[in-house]
């Protein structure tokens, strides 16, 4: 027999992520918080940088500091609350905290992707019709991209959080370290039909959007081989966006596959590993891939930081 539905308000999900990592908590603890804040300081040097420096107040720029702004949320959304529970006795977390978490999440997830999209679009129009791009691409454009960005991604988090509100649970426990939507609507007592299908939908959206990408790449690609400085702006500004998507992506499928197919009976710490690495690894690689990638903002920063030693000298 199934126990009766929950008042889902009064509800307080226990996470059972870190119920093996008793001995090593403050070990964990020091590396969560030194990868948080490493995260923060490489993406706000990056956004900082292009803020301050006119020249690269170029629509690939802004779209990069968009795409760190999303990483910060990101991180921000699974970092905090890990840190807490690191040093915590209890690992609980309410029902209005749990679903402003999967909000926040799949927001990240969501905008990410939409993101990596307008930014091969601005990469297909700036190698592909270099003459048409100044036309296209002006900051009226660019603001209306960057609205669409986050409008189409709050959307599709808005519907789905909604969705999964109106489900009575049954349980109370997520075998993670934090709130996901599919640990949530495991938990429901009730038809997921409606949930299930959302998902498809938002599945198909993440789709398009990643052929999309792909191709625009078929053109570029076959556009770089026209000309050297199409092959030098390819590999500048190309293939760090390529890497990062596939980053994004291998670490999101991780995630996804593991949630639905993975063995119970496995390591926690290689659960938590697989269950985190999308919320971790793609908002600190990619300021560094573009950082090291692009000329303009790696000589920019250098110069930064450069000027900065200089001026902390003491003076003979």
């Amino acid at each position: 027999l199934q126990p009766p539905p929950l008042y889902c308000p009064h509800i307080v999900f226990v996470l059972q992520g870190l119920n093996d990592s008793d001995t090593n908590r403050q070990i964990y603890f020091a590396l969560a918080l030194v990868s948080y804040l490493f995260t923060i300081f490489v993406n706000v040097t990056l956004i900082v940088t292009v803020c301050l420096e006119k020249t690269l107040h170029e629509p690939i720029y802004l779209f990069l500091c968009n795409l760190c702004v999303n990483g910060i949320c990101g991180a921000s959304s699974f970092y905090p609350k890990l840190l807490h529970d690191l040093l915590a006795d209890s690992h609980v977390i309410t029902y209005s905290g749990c679903l402003t978490q999967i909000f926040v999440v799949y927001s990240y997830v969501f905008c990410e992707f939409t993101s990596l999209t307008v930014m091969a679009y601005d990469r297909y129009m700036a190698i592909c019709r270099p003459l048409q791009y100044r036309a296209v691409m002006t900051a009226q454009r660019v603001a209306q991209l960057l609205l669409l960005t986050w409008g189409f991604s709050l959307l599709e988090t808005v519907v789905g959080v909604s969705f999964t509100a109106t489900l009575p649970l049954c349980g109370h426990h997520i075998r993670k370290l934090f709130c996901t939507n599919w640990e949530v609507v495991k938990l429901s007592c009730s038809d997921t039909t409606v949930n299930n299908i959302y998902g498809f939908v938002l599945m198909f959206s993440q789709l398009s959007q990643t052929g999309l990408i792909l191709v625009s790449y078929a053109h570029l690609v076959r556009a770089s081989l026209r000309s050297r400085s199409d092959r030098r702006k390819f590999v500048q500004t190309c293939l760090p966006h390529l890497v990062t998507l596939l980053v994004f992506t291998i670490s999101l499928v991780f995630d996804s596959m593991y949630s639905r197919y993975g063995s119970s009976s496995a390591l926690q710490a290689l659960q938590n590993m697989l269950a985190a690495e999308f919320l971790v690894v793609p908002p600190l690689i990619n300021p560094i891939i573009y950082g090291i990638n692009l000329q303009q903002i790696r000589s920019r920063i250098l110069q930064n930081f450069s000027h900065k030693s200089e001026t902390l000298k003491p003076h003979s």
